[in-house]
């Protein structure tokens, strides 16, 4: 039964996944993960600490990358000090927010990050494992396909399997997902493999990012506008719209990125305008191990848009050649979008959603209408929306941590 899992895994990471020509059915490639052990090793964290954990350790595993071929990946494990139950501990799957697509910027490369290190607190208090992926190709060999559904699920997927595996019965077969912004996809994306297996319990996602383009094109630069002159108006801190565009344009590089993982011919031309194109090849950096992480690569984009303001005055924030006109019409990026939209298909497992409602970089009326669609679709039970009147992209988890911490609990019991 494990074997067949493990085939229908790698059957349904083909058949999705973008331009897989490395994809193919003979009966070699099928039994690749079937005959490989997926857990690889082991050390000791070392970035941080929690008071909570018994011990956190950062585990190597192998997974199918985007090409279709079996790639390292690494996640760390954190156990708590509560005592074990009879049929081992719960897990839940931390899936994180952005921080940039080069090896600098895994997680496990780095200190907890502290909306992280709430939640931690709280779910090891309860008597949860915590496994935390860092992604395909964050802080392992090969570019981190960014924003790429299938492979943020299989990130976690292939964790908890390889958990299992080295863990055996310390552990209990019941799990679910949560994550923040990209780790909000992620969560969707894992509900979405996971809807048929019995011992996934359901998914947690705040500020899911989800219909980029819409975002990008429709949402932001309206958002944008009314900041810049809210500032004008004394209503915001100088500064607030640049950084807004700024982290818009990082995000777009990344996905960028993400599409070059597996179609390593497109150019970021396609996206940016020449002035801002610089900037963003920064975000792969020259090897794609090397990349700037998403503080800098912000700054860099911040303080090109604030020069160009000091050198045309009377210009505004988008008057500053970002993005091209039109890019979201190329055929690669529409597909990319398209195919990597989260929750387009129904779920019949518990899913609850999170979102501040002044979220600028994922606006609460994208998720509401996520949320709608999928209950439209008819997931049972229905997806819950949680809106956080005031809360931000990243303090509403924070501002939730103990209704989310409720929702596992309810769905799945530590004892």
């Amino acid at each position: 039964m494990d074997k067949l899992f493990k085939k229908t895994l790698i059957a349904l990471t083909c058949s999705t996944a973008l331009f897989l020509s490395a994809c193919n059915d003979d009966d070699n490639d099928r039994d690749e993960y079937a005959s490989t052990r997926i857990y690889q090793s082991e050390t000791t964290y070392t970035k941080d600490s929690l008071a909570e954990a018994a011990n956190i350790k950062v585990m190597t595993y192998v997974m199918p990358n985007v090409m279709g071929k079996s790639a390292k990946a690494t996640a760390m494990v954190m156990f708590p000090k509560t005592a074990k139950p009879a049929n081992g501990w719960p897990v839940v799957v931390w899936s994180h927010g952005t921080t940039g697509v080069g090896d600098d910027c895994a997680p496990s490369n780095n200190p907890l990050n502290e909306r992280f290190e709430i939640l931690a607190k709280s779910l090891l208090e309860a008597g949860y494992v915590i496994v935390a992926p860092d992604y395909e190709g964050l802080g392992t060999p090969g570019i981190h396909p960014y924003l790429n559904l299938n492979s943020a699920a299989n990130s976690a997927i292939y964790a908890i399997k390889a958990a299992h595996e080295k863990y055996g019965s310390n552990l209990s077969k019941s799990w679910m997902s949560i994550g923040q912004s990209q780790g909000g996809h992620s969560s969707l994306g894992i509900a979405e493999l996971s809807n048929s297996n019995p011992d996934f319990k359901g998914a947690v996602a705040t500020a899911p990012a989800s219909s980029l383009g819409y975002i990008i094109t429709q949402v932001a630069p309206t958002a944008i506008a009314q900041l810049e002159q809210a500032e004008k108006a004394g209503l915001y801190p100088t500064g607030t719209s640049i950084a807004v565009y700024s982290e818009l344009l990082a995000y777009a590089a990344y996905t960028a990125v993400g599409i070059r993982a597996y179609n390593p011919q497109f150019n970021l031309g396609e996206i940016f305008e020449d002035d801002s194109k610089f900037i963003a090849e920064k975000a792969e950096g020259t090897t794609g191990e090397n990349g700037l992480c998403l503080s800098p690569l912000m700054d860099e984009f911040s303080l090109k848009i604030a020069e160009f303001l000091v050198k045309n005055p009377g210009k505004s924030v988008l008057d500053y050649p970002g993005l091209k006109n039109g890019f979201e019409n190329n055929a690669v990026i529409k597909k990319f979008l398209a195919d990597n939209q989260p929750a387009t298909k129904k779920f019949d497992k518990p899913v609850y959603v999170v979102q501040g409602k002044l979220d600028t970089a994922v606006p609460y009326q994208v998720t509401q209408a996520l949320v709608e669609n999928l209950n439209n679709l008819g997931s049972t039970p229905k997806v819950v929306l949680d809106i956080v009147d005031d809360a931000t992209h990243t303090q509403a988890i924070v501002k939730k941590n103990a209704e989310v911490v409720q929702f596992i609990k309810q769905n799945m019991p530590a004892n």
